[in-house]
């Protein structure tokens, strides 16, 4: 194992790494557009120079080889002055447009000029224009005059996404990213995680677009319930601090945007291009009214109801959901397990058009807790299930049931959390809450429990599902 050294100090090193890894790996941040930890080297920003002591010149550290006792010097001044001149040439025909740009407050461009340059252009010579807003896809936009060519975008459709749906046209100060014509890149499911990737502006989120600057939200860390993979996420959505007061309150309530966390056990640093469409999901018409018997009511008066049938219920059947936390389906398990014979249900299944499963991340099962409910109660309700003969009380938890299944005359019991025409057909019907108002984890296919927590407070007429439970608790006492 070779030993380096760095601005003097001594770093241990597998022998397979270069510098910008062992750099990185010991929290020294060498500066870099092209470089990405998960990505081949490309070596064209070239901002990542650092000397080796002893030698007049620069080498760039993101493909320099680690070697016994190789000595290098991250802030010399012929590597400050390299650094400048570089910054001085990214930004020579860059609009320097930050005042209306969506990566203002994120850009690595921004962060490396203040940091490193600091000075206005010394050119006076007319900036050389470029294509802006070229659609690369239904989903993102590209400004070519922001693209300092990096290639990220480019090798992430090669070696991750493998599409190998952009590339880079022409040379010199006339190159230009555009997708291939065969229209691959807008199938990528994985497309969206170029604009993570783009370390400057130019490849926006059209979702995104002008739609808020990045320091008035806030990033709640979350779980993807798109599929079992439980991607870990990160929610954006309006700091209480920054409360819109006279536009629409309901952006103060509203997921901007949804971005990959890095999770290696889980995700890496990407997800989906349908884990980043989940605003829409979470942001369905809720229900917020209790029902009883046919008629509106108190959630209390309706927690009461449901108390009383499942006192009277002699063979309670109860459907869970796939997409309850561990935490409620522990309080379900501790409060109403023994009183009811549990089935797990899937909540939601495949959509038209949605990518089912590939060998990347997406999973066949678009649930994120199958296996944390299995866990608690092993018998899955699938296609071609049936009630235990005798059944006399259905609970369904959640969505994916629909109760014209089931004969009028039996007892049923709802709880969901959207607006459903088919709630008004339940005995009891009560609003439960959803996984952006409330703290929880889940556990996905392959064993990993991942926590989420909660981005907005509940309406009082809604329950915890975990509340619920316990309140409902009485009804088993007696009839145990």
């Amino acid at each position: 194992m070779p030993r380096i050294y760095i601005d003097g100090l001594p770093y241990e090193a597998d022998s397979r790494q270069t510098v910008m890894e062992v750099a990185a790996a010991n929290g020294i941040v060498l500066p870099g557009f092209c470089w990405h930890p998960k990505l081949s080297v490309a070596g064209n920003c070239r901002l990542c120079a650092v000397q080796v002591e002893g030698r007049s010149w620069v080498e760039i550290s993101c493909n320099m080889p680690v070697a016994q006792d190789l000595k290098v010097l991250t802030d010399s001044d012929i590597v400050r002055e390299y650094r400048k001149s570089i910054l001085a040439l990214t930004t020579l025909n860059h609009p320097v447009d930050c005042g209306i740009c969506d990566k203002a407050g994120e850009c690595l461009l921004q962060d490396y000029h203040y940091e490193h340059n600091g000075a206005p252009s010394t050119s006076h010579e007319v900036k050389v224009h470029a294509t802006k807003f070229h659609a690369l896809s239904s989903r993102i936009t590209l400004d070519n005059e922001r693209c300092v060519l990096c290639s990220r975008c480019v090798r992430f459709t090669h070696e991750i996404s493998k599409t190998k749906s952009l590339g880079i046209v022409q040379r010199g100060d006339t190159s230009l990213v555009r997708a291939s014509g065969d229209g691959a890149f807008e199938t990528d499911a994985y497309s969206d995680n170029v604009v993570d990737l783009c370390p400057v502006g130019a490849l926006l989120s059209r979702s995104f677009l002008y739609k808020s600057r990045v320091w008035y939200l806030k990033a709640t860390p979350s779980v993807c319930p798109g599929c079992a993979r439980g991607c870990a996420v990160n929610l954006w959505h309006r700091k209480p601090e920054w409360k819109l007061q006279a536009l629409d309150a309901r952006h103060n309530r509203a997921i901007e945007r949804i971005t990959p966390r890095d999770n290696p056990a889980v995700n890496g640093p990407w997800i989906c291009n349908r884990g980043r469409d989940l605003a829409p999901l979470f942001e369905r018409e809720r229900a917020t009214q209790a029902i009883c018997a046919g008629f509106s009511v108190a959630t209390p008066a309706a927690i009461e109801g449901a108390r009383s049938l499942i006192e009277r219920a002699r063979r309670p059947v109860a459907l869970v959901s796939s997409w309850a936390s561990n935490e409620e389906l522990a309080a379900f398990a501790a409060a109403l397990g023994r009183h009811f014979t549990v089935f797990v249900k899937r909540d939601r299944e495949p959509e038209p058009g949605e990518v089912v499963a590939d060998d990347i991340l997406i999973c066949a099962d678009k649930n994120p807790n199958s296996t944390g409910a299995l866990a608690n109660f092993a018998s899955a309700w699938g296609p071609g299930s049936t009630l235990p003969e005798g059944t006399d009380l259905l609970l369904v938890w959640g969505e994916g049931f629909d109760l014209a299944q089931v004969p009028q005359s039996l007892r049923t019991i709802v709880l969901d959390a959207w607006k459903n025409p088919g709630h008004a057909r339940a005995d009891v019907f009560i609003p439960v809450s959803i996984q952006t108002e409330r703290r929880g984890t889940y556990t996905n296919f392959e064993g990993t429990v991942s926590g989420f927590e909660a981005c907005f407070e509940k309406d009082d007429s809604v329950a915890h599902a975990e509340d619920l439970f316990a309140a409902l608790a009485a009804a088993n006492v007696a009839a145990a």
